[in-house]
C-alpha cells in the first residue's frame, strides 16, 4: 500500500542572517517512523489560500507543529501586537484547517498548532497564561531533556476520543512548553483533557474521522512514550483510511 503523504507547516525564521524556513526533525521523523511520508509546506503572507487550494487535494494528512512564534491577536479578536510573529503561517495554517475540515482529511495539531485550530473554528486564546500551581513554560535555558521532562497531570475526558484512543487512559503527565493557550474554545470544538488549573490540553473536532490537538509535545522522544507512539500511529491510520477513500 502507498504510504500517506502527510503536510507539515513550515515556521519562518532568520539563520545565520539569512531568511529561513524551518521545522523540527522529530516531527518528520514521528511520521515517517508510522510510515507516513512528510512533506514541508512553506508560506508566504498572501499567498496562503493559493498554497492551500494547490496542495491540499494532493495531502493525505495534515500536521500543525509547535513554534517559538505566536498567533497575531487580531486573529481572535485581541489588542496589541505581537512581537512573535509568523504572519505567513498563520495565514497559510488557517486557509488548510479551514478548508481540510470540511473535507475530513485527518489533522494533528501540536502545541502553537492547537492554538490555531482553535482560532481557525471560532475560539480564542490567552496571550499570556495565568501564573498558578501548574508550571506551562519551561526554562529556555535549560538542557532540552530537562525542557520536554513531564512537568505535570493532565485529565483525559472519559467518553473522549483521546481516551479511546489511548485505550480508555483516563490521566497522563505531559511535557508544558507553552505560554498561551486557549481560553474559550469556541463553538466547533470538544474539550479533550485538561490541567489541573483548569488549561484546556486537548481539543477534538466532533463527527471527524481524525482532528485532534494537542498541547503538549508527543513528539519528543516518541519513541520512548506508549501515549504518544499511539497517538502518531492512530493519526496514521486515519492518513492511510482518507487515502484509502479518496482512490475509490
Amino acid at each position: 500500500m502507498d504510504k500517506p503523504l502527510i503536510g507539515v507547516v513550515a515556521c519562518h525564521a532568520v539563520h545565520e542572517g539569512h531568511p529561513a524556513f524551518t521545522l523540527h526533525q522529530k516531527y518528520l521523523d514521528a511520521i515517517m517512523d508510522a510510515h507516513g511520508i512528510a512533506i514541508i509546506l512553506p508560506h508566504r503572507p498572501g499567498q496562503g489560500e493559493a498554497i492551500t487550494r494547490r496542495v491540499l487535494p494532493l495531502l493525505d494528512g495534515l500536521l500543525l507543529p509547535g513554534s517559538p512564534s505566536n498567533i497575531e491577536p487580531w486573529r481572535y479578536e485581541a489588542m496589541g501586537k505581537e512581537e512573535l510573529a509568523d504572519p505567513g503561517r498563520d495565514e497559510l495554517a488557517l486557509a488548510l484547517i479551514d478548508q481540510a475540515l470540511p473535507l475530513h482529511i485527518p489533522l494533528l495539531a501540536i502545541c502553537r498548532g492547537m492554538q490555531e485550530l482553535a482560532v481557525a473554528t471560532g475560539g480564542t486564546l490567552y496571550r499570556q497564561l495565568p501564573i498558578g500551581e501548574t508550571t506551562h513554560y519551561a526554562n529556555g535555558d535549560a538542557p532540552l531533556a530537562e525542557q520536554y521532562a513531564p512537568t505535570h497531570a493532565i485529565q483525559l475526558a472519559p467518553d473522549g476520543r483521546l481516551a479511546q484512543l489511548l485505550h480508555g487512559t483516563t490521566s497522563l503527565r505531559v511535557n508544558s512548553l507553552h505560554q498561551q493557550g486557549i481560553h474559550h474554545p469556541g463553538p466547533l470544538l470538544q474539550i479533550e483533557a485538561t490541567a489541573p488549573d483548569g488549561v484546556i490540553e486537548a481539543v477534538s473536532v466532533p463527527h471527524h474521522p481524525f482532528a485532534l490537538g494537542v498541547q503538549w509535545h508527543p513528539e519528543w522522544r516518541y519513541q520512548h512514550d506508549e501515549a504518544s507512539s499511539r497517538l502518531f500511529e492512530a493519526f496514521l491510520h486515519a492518513c492511510h483510511q482518507y487515502r484509502k477513500e479518496k482512490r475509490l
